[in-house]
């Protein structure tokens, strides 16, 4: 019996210590992973309020204001995600961002509206009274989970990833402001996100786990860096910023309600409801945390209270980012507490223009080069969680096929939905929106309604406090 003691307590320490979604890092780790996430994130984050505010036509200032809104709102939403404020809240290493879903229809709505702020605040009334719904709807719609099995969920993420891998590549050649000028694709630009990359992958190959894990960050740190040396970054944006700036509540003026742009605006948060389903899914797969109806439950009611805060704040509607899922699969930190330091970064950032402005520093072809690894990441994923639909039976595969020719459309064939009315295309002009509204639907046709059982993730057999897998870099036992 006294040599059984030690190996029963033994056995006992692994399930005694914290699973990793919930382990609380020392603060300089957690500072530097959350910056991370924050860098990851940036890019992505301020170009809603850039096209928007471009297309509605608002002046510098107003355009500088919705960046610093977009930030502050991100920021609080993050830690309501992460750290979970009574039933709201995954408690998982989600960052809350602006959904790219809802860009096309924002951009509809506010131009019908007569475009500037007075289409803004028709926005904002669309944005508030989904979010609304969102957050009403959530249990609601948690308990529709079955009708998502992994061939809808798997088909989403990867049809994300597949379409936001464009926007990466678009910042490789220089970004979207230098289209149609002879700097798009000039090969500095193209060295500049090929040597970030190589620079990541080589870190995440070679380095120890603690380096790997920091390789977006040191490669976007390295890539400015050297452009700074070469004298091609501008530090500019940093001394003409302010040091300080508040967003006010309804800075725009009271919101407008609508019915069609209310209408629309409820179909793009169906889609970032099975979105963030997915996601939700997705990060419990990478940390091998258990995920029930409960857990997506709070993550929509999360989603449903930052659009609501959105609106009030002059920001838009949110959702699980995608993006930064991609870079917890890279990384392999899982702690939630990160993403509450990346929110706490954010809150920041949204208060201190000039912190934001250094951040913008970062020139568009190394954001291109990290962002290219950190997106192939998110349709991974999904390609992951595809691997649990059984292929080769044809319906899934049709699903799969028929959802991602559908996904494509928008961004091929462009003038078939400037033919629309501009109802029809504020929903349907958008990859991801169409993409996703057709595995729905397809699951439900072929699936669903005929009574045909779909597999489901086994999450009793990953297990709630199972070990995830070591990080990127470690040896293999």
């Amino acid at each position: 019996m006294a040599r059984r003691l030690p190996r029963q307590s033994s056995r006992r320490t692994p399930h005694q210590q914290a699973h990793p979604v919930d382990e609380l890092l020392p603060l300089p780790r957690l500072a530097l992973y959350g910056f991370q996430h924050v860098l990851a994130f940036y890019a992505a984050a301020v170009i809603v309020p850039v096209l928007l505010g471009n297309a509605l036509g608002l002046s510098r200032q107003e355009l500088i204001h919705l960046i610093n809104a977009d930030l502050l709102t991100c920021g609080i939403a993050s830690i309501i995600q992460a750290l979970g404020v009574w039933k709201v809240g995954a408690r998982l290493p989600l960052v809350q961002g602006v959904t790219f879903t809802a860009v096309s229809p924002m951009i509809a709505i506010g131009t019908g509206a007569g475009g500037g702020t007075a289409g803004l605040l028709v926005v904002y009334g669309a944005v508030i009274t989904a979010g609304i719904a969102t957050f009403l709807f959530a249990p609601v719609f948690s308990k529709l989970a079955k009708y998502f099995p992994p061939v809808v969920i798997g088909t989403i993420l990867t049809i994300i990833g597949i379409t936001l891998i464009p926007v990466a590549l678009q910042d490789a050649a220089g970004g979207a402001q230098l289209i149609g000028s002879p700097a798009y694709g000039d090969p500095e630009n193209l060295a500049y996100a090929l040597g970030t990359l190589l620079f990541i992958l080589t870190l995440v190959r070679v380095g120890k786990p603690f380096l790997s894990s920091l390789a977006v960050l040191l490669g976007l740190v390295a890539g400015t860096a050297v452009a700074w040396l070469l004298g091609d970054t501008d530090f500019t944006a940093v001394r003409d910023s302010a040091w300080f700036g508040v967003t006010t509540p309804f800075h725009y003026g009271m919101p407008r309600f609508e019915l069609l742009p209310i209408a629309a605006m409820l179909v793009v948060m169906l889609i970032t409801m099975v979105e963030t389903t997915g996601d939700v899914y997705a990060i419990g797969e990478i940390t091998r945390r258990r995920v029930d109806t409960d857990t997506v439950a709070r993550a929509l009611r999360a989603d449903g209270a930052a659009t609501v805060l959105g609106g009030v704040l002059n920001s838009f509607p949110y959702v699980a980012f995608a993006e930064n899922i991609g870079l917890v699969r890279m990384s392999r930190v899982m702690s939630r507490y990160v993403v509450v330091a990346a929110g706490v970064f954010m809150i920041i950032l949204g208060l201190l223009p000039k912190a934001g402005g250094l951040v913008a520093a970062i020139p568009h072809p190394v954001l291109g080069g990290a962002a290219l690894s950190m997106f192939g990441m998110v349709a991974a994923v999904g390609v992951q969680i595809l691997a649990k639909a059984d292929l080769r039976e044809e319906r899934n595969a049709l699903i799969l096929g028929v959802s991602l020719g559908a996904a494509m459309l928008p961004a091929t064939v462009g003038p078939f939905f400037d033919r629309m009315p501009d109802s029809v295309r504020a929903v349907l002009d958008s990859g991801i929106t169409l993409g996703a509204l057709t595995a729905i639907t397809l699951n439900l046709l072929f699936n669903v309604f005929t009574s045909r059982t779909t597999m489901e993730i086994d999450w009793d057999r990953i297990g709630d406090g199972g070990p995830a897998d070591p990080p990127l870099g470690a040896p293999a036992r």
